[in-house]
């Protein structure tokens, strides 16, 4: 079953190659959706697909790239987006 959900990364998670980190890894997974940074230093994003495939983005997620400091990863489920055919970076 397919579904959706929204993300925020918070720590020290812009300037260390966050976004381009998770759309690589949510494209290996085969989810669609995109990241971007927000104001206050955080990451947010949208990620669809199959539970176990968000369950590894969302694994991911909490520690990122060797160079980020995660604290915190907030998600909630969201309704499913249609027409979506990749992983953007915005």
């Amino acid at each position: 079953m397919t579904k959706r959900i929204q993300y925020t990364v918070h720590g020290e998670v812009q300037g260390v190659n966050f976004r381009s980190f998770t759309q690589s890894k949510a494209s290996s997974y085969g989810l669609t959706g995109w990241v971007k940074n927000v104001s206050g230093g955080k990451v947010e994003g949208e990620a669809q697909g199959d539970e176990e495939s968000i369950q590894k983005l969302l694994k991911v997620l909490e520690s990122g790239p060797s160079a980020a400091s995660v604290t915190k990863v907030e998600k909630s489920d969201i309704d499913v987006k249609e027409g979506e055919s990749s992983y953007t970076t915005k």
